[in-house]
């Protein structure tokens, strides 16, 4: 079936029967990567084969849905039952025959089910009271977990596709236009503002023009791409084909890593049904304009998600960045002008253009509009997917969305932006998190990871962790990336091993300014960032470990004594159990103490102490 024009689209979509079709009840089931871990694709199962065994016909009398990622990841498999929308938590596969005697057919809620909020005991039927989704606002992620990500059909009846069929009523130079007027700046790490990027290839002449989404999404910690790829991959295809109408463009990539399988098979199958409907192709929706996508697989560099790098991996050599002193909307990939721009940008595309530039002015601040979609994860109570207003505090984020600090430890930092990002500090907890504040903080919005820690993490350790990352990572190009990553991982290791000398703090922080202001390309530019932001916020923790060996703490192996608090251990004996060479001992009740002569300094009696009772110590009273 091919639609020819808006009009046949609307009526096609008016023509839609409403999502579950007859059934007085239907359930979906997220099926995102996180949820599929937890088991979700056995509950669907469960679910079908029980309507089965009430002679219930599946798809028509009962309907079990698939959809993408919910966000709220920590709580999966995640389960919501139609039309009431209750919406079950932690679902396992002995709770289906429940579910279906009591809410399915019965409407009953199961009330052990629901989510329970650990600070005030209520519990939440639907999910938009639940207090991680009550402070989003979902602009890019509006589909997810509400489609099905395999069926075109339920993307049209949400609305898809009219943000394609206004523009092509639209002379291109305007489509532009409203894009640069709603302030959209890239949401792939660099911010740029979006329209001004697609003006700018769209004033150039020339017989091939290419639009390239980035979901090269390498960063420690971040899936918000692969999220929206896997769970929407129809709103990122939708928004390629208007940035192809609006610079004149003919052809589009996605760019995905490997890694991502489930994202590759969602957006493969998008695309094979939008070319079946028209929406692809030649002639789009029955227009003068032809366009197609492909997909690359990229092979898993992290490189790759530097522009310049990943279209040297399309057009297949090494992906190694090259300096920019062309712009690549003036000769990108193939030596054509090309718009690259990330998934989450595209996604927000079509909404633009059904809502006007206005409306997504409307929401975040004066020079960071709209929403941006955030990876909450690290030592956080409700990890996930969070997408929020543009200028959110970072308190609010971390408090009320993601419910606080896990076991209810001390807050210590929050590093945003993935390897290229920073650390940044309790006192910095009402910073609003936007491009500039975060920048002017030393740190950047990246693609949209933010990682929490709490009072167990050693900033030392965390630089190191970064730093070893990106020497891995390292296309090798550039000398100050090459070389300067290693000296500045070498003296790293030196501080968290105990063999540091005098001067290796400060001979850190030359090296560290050294390549971020040689380095040849923006990844390496900001390499330095995790070790100069931790550096500004916690300077003590580094003269600890290079001066007096000492790991605050409780991280790096040998820099620290242990003590147990008589006046605080239970004598629960979680330490003794988990110690690997039995150096935790006390009797059950009884005050526990620690054999530092045996201890390794593991930190896994830490870990487990649900009192605090064990204590980081310079040495041993």
């Amino acid at each position: 079936m091919r639609l020819k024009s808006k009009e046949a689209l609307e009526s096609y979509r008016a023509s839609l029967p409403p999502k579950g079709g007859g059934a007085p009840a239907w359930v979906q089931i997220c099926a995102g990567t996180g949820c599929l871990a937890f088991g979700s694709a056995a509950v669907r199962e469960a679910f079908e084969e029980e309507a089965r065994k009430r002679g219930m016909e599946i798809g028509v009398a009962f309907l079990a849905d698939s959809t993408g990622c919910h966000g709220f990841c920590e709580r999966g498999p995640l389960v919501v039952v139609h039309p009431a929308k209750i919406f079950y938590q932690q679902v396992k596969v002995e709770d289906v025959p429940e579910i279906f005697e009591k809410t399915v057919l019965n409407g009953e809620v199961i009330k052990r089910l629901l989510y329970r909020d650990p600070m005030t005991k209520e519990r939440y039927q639907t999910a938009e009271k639940v207090p991680f989704y009550a402070s989003q606002h979902r602009v890019v992620l509006k589909n997810t977990g509400h489609v099905n990500p395999f069926e075109i059909d339920d993307y049209i009846r949400e609305g898809g596709y009219a943000g394609l069929a206004k523009a092509l009523s639209m002379p291109s130079a305007e489509v532009v236009g409203v894009v640069k007027d709603s302030g959209l700046r890239g949401r792939g790490g660099g911010g740029f503002p979006t329209g001004v990027k697609w003006e700018s290839a769209a004033v150039v002449e020339a017989p091939e023009k290419y639009v390239v989404a980035n979901g090269d999404e390498g960063d420690p910690g971040a899936f918000m791409d692969r999220s929206l790829m896997e769970g929407d991959p129809h709103s990122v295809i939708e928004g390629m084909i208007i940035g192809g109408y609006a610079v004149g463009a003919g052809r589009g990539i996605i760019y995905v890593r490997n890694e991502y399988p489930l994202a590759v098979r969602h957006l493969t199958r998008a695309i094979e049904q939008a070319h079946e409907y028209g929406l692809l192709g030649e002639g789009v929706l029955g227009s003068n304009f032809d366009f197609d996508i492909e997909i690359f697989r990229g092979g898993g560099a992290f490189v790759c998600g530097e522009s310049t790098a990943l279209m040297t991996s399309v057009e297949g050599r090494a992906g190694v960045p090259r300096v920019k002193y062309i712009r690549s909307t003036e000769k990108g990939l193939w030596e054509a002008p090309t718009i690259l721009n990330n998934v989450e940008t595209w996604g927000n595309i079509p909404q633009i253009l059904v809502h006007g530039a206005a409306w997504f002015r409307s929401m975040g601040t004066a020079n960071s509009a709209g929403t941006k979609v955030f990876s909450l994860v690290g030592k956080i109570k409700n990890s996930g997917l969070v997408e929020v207003p543009m200028g959110i505090p970072l308190r609010t984020m971390i408090y009320e969305i993601g419910g606080g600090v896990l076991k209810d430890r001390e807050f210590k930092a929050v590093q945003t932006g993935g390897p290229s990002g920073g650390c940044l500090p309790a006192e910095r907890l009402d910073l609003p998190v936007d491009f500039d504040e975060l920048l002017k903080a030393g740190s950047m919005m990246g693609s949209g990871g933010m990682i929490v820690m709490d009072d167990h993490t050693c900033m030392v350790n965390v630089a190191q962790y970064f730093i070893d990352f990106l020497v891995e990572e390292s296309c090798g190009k550039c000398t100050p990336c090459r070389e300067g990553l290693k000296a500045m991982q070498t003296l790293l290791h030196g501080l968290t091993s105990g063999t540091a000398r005098p001067g290796d703090t400060a001979l850190l922080r030359e090296f560290a300014g050294h390549v971020r202001d040689t380095a040849l390309c923006g990844l390496g530019k900001t390499a330095a960032n995790p070790v100069l932001s931790t550096m500004h916020w916690f300077p003590e923790e580094y003269e600890e470990h290079e001066k007096e060996g000492f790991c605050r703490a409780g991280v790096c192996s040998g820099l620290y004594a242990l003590e147990i608090d008589p006046a605080l251990c239970t004598g629960c004996t979680l330490c003794a159990k988990v110690c690997p060479v039995d150096a935790a001992t006390g009797e059950k009740k009884q005050t526990h103490r620690i054999d530092m002569e045996k201890c390794i300094t593991c930190g896994s009696c830490i870990d487990v102490c649900p009192v605090r009772a064990v204590k980081v110590v310079r040495e041993v009273t």
